[in-house]
């Protein structure tokens, strides 16, 4: 094989490398989403679904970033940009609590060395809170959420005092199965009590605030429909996560 044909393959193969994050020589920040259901999309899962990163593929470009917000955010930089050497990391997980996000900040995060990190959690906190009963479950430790949420983000800062922290605040709709709920509005308040938090974390840590919460309520009141940006009341549908995308992309500079 030629010499010249041997540098064309390993330019191709250092290019689509460099996507995903593998290319660890590239310059170019490395920018990390971690959160739920939302933001994972279904990413790296080819055949089914993988509860850890190392278990999901990494080098299948189809499906490196899922189909949530975070791939519109990625793939919107690095075409825009390609010669920034951009990485983009999802590590969202389905159903994941913040109690779920402590347990792999290390693997997901610092082990990633990130300079921009962007967290959206809360929803799935709510939703196991109200799935015990309600004469077998305590008062929610609101104080004891914000100071674990807190001490990740300072970790984050010890690794590296220069990281960009982004926080998303979480968000809910009366539509779908949830919509339905008897218990709607309890849940509605608390969701919008720990979005409450997450404004308080961002100013007290020099945070970049995404509020996706007051994206979907001024959304929703134009659209008659819930459905339309939120189908389940939960999850957005592609119009709703463009225009999550959108605003992570107007509240963030790389």
């Amino acid at each position: 094989m030629k010499k010249t044909t041997l540098t064309l393959i390993a330019t191709i193969l250092a290019a689509i490398f460099s996507l995903s994050g593998h290319n660890l020589q590239a310059q170019g920040k490395r920018v990390v989403f971690i959160g739920d259901s939302i933001t994972d999309g279904n990413w790296g899962c080819v055949y089914g679904y993988k509860p850890t990163s190392a278990e999901r593929s990494q080098t299948d470009f189809n499906h490196i970033y899922g189909h949530s917000y975070m791939m519109l955010v990625a793939t919107d930089f690095q075409s825009k940009k390609p010669k920034a050497g951009y990485r983009f990391f999802n590590r969202g997980f389905s159903g994941h609590k913040l109690s779920d996000l402590e347990g792999r900040w290390k693997e997901d995060v610092l082990d990633l060395k990130p300079d921009v990190v962007s967290v959206l959690i809360g929803v799935n906190d709510m939703g196991n809170y109200f799935n015990v009963k309600p004469g077998e479950r305590s008062a929610f430790d609101f104080d004891s959420w914000k100071e674990r949420y807190r001490a990740l983000l300072m970790k984050t800062r010890e690794q590296n005092p220069a990281v960009k922290l982004v926080l998303c605040t979480p968000f809910l709709a009366k539509e779908g199965s949830t919509g339905r709920r008897v218990d709607y509005d309890e849940r509605k308040e608390m969701v919008s009590h720990l979005a409450g938090i997450v404004r308080e974390l961002a100013s007290e840590t020099g945070a970049t605030l995404v509020p996706f919460d007051e994206l979907f309520a001024k959304l929703i009141e134009k659209e008659p429909e819930p459905c339309y940006w939120i189908w389940d009341g939960v999850h957005p549908t592609p119009a709703g996560h463009r225009r999550m995308a959108n605003l992570w992309e107007k509240k963030v500079r790389l």
